[in-house]
């Protein structure tokens, strides 16, 4: 009875390693598709520049937005990754619609394959967050669970949080505004 315990134990204690080890994975996945946007955001804005000579302020909230994704990225705070990355995304998503003022930026073909590029970026870090979001509570479900609670209190297994973003993230962009502000 006493190695039946003890093979049972170890066979928790595992698939909680494989659970945490499976976090950090998906975790180090939304990284590289930040670090990738991260570096596409600043050749976008230099495009934009040319046309958008009157937008230097949606421009400088854009490389604000980018610094706090950057920030908390680096500092590994989940929170504050999901607030600054939903402002970004909404700012973002701002800039695409007034560059419908700017035809020729719109024309421009390095601002077309920057947008197809970061829309692409910005799909993958969505379906990434899914994944991750998947595995932490998989992993916090099983942590709290008994008998494995029991076995987590021998190991480092920390809780971890889900990435969300920022509310304004799924927001309809006001277009109408946009246009209004571009008008002259």
């Amino acid at each position: 009875m006493g190695t039946v315990g003890f093979i049972y134990a170890v066979t928790l204690y595992n698939g909680l390693v494989r659970l945490k080890n499976n976090v950090a994975k998906a975790w180090s996945n939304i990284d590289v598709l930040l670090k990738q946007r991260h570096d596409e955001l600043p050749k976008l804005i230099e495009t934009c520049k040319q046309y958008m000579k009157f937008e230097s302020e949606t421009l400088e909230k854009i490389i604000q937005a980018r610094g706090a994704v950057f920030s908390a990225r680096e500092s590994g705070n989940v929170q504050s990754l999901g607030e600054a990355e939903g402002k970004l995304r909404g700012l973002m998503g701002g800039l695409f619609a007034l560059a419908e003022n700017y035809p020729d930026l719109k024309s421009n073909q390095s601002f077309q394959s920057l947008h197809t590029r970061i829309a692409s970026l910005e799909s993958a870090i969505s379906d990434r967050r899914e994944l991750y979001n998947e595995s932490v509570t998989l992993s916090n479900t099983r942590r709290e669970m008994f008998p494995d609670s029991w076995v987590a209190a021998y190991g480092t297994f920390p809780s971890y949080q889900t990435l969300r973003f920022d509310p304004s993230e799924t927001k309809d962009v006001d277009l109408r505004a946009a246009f209004n502000t571009h008008a002259s």
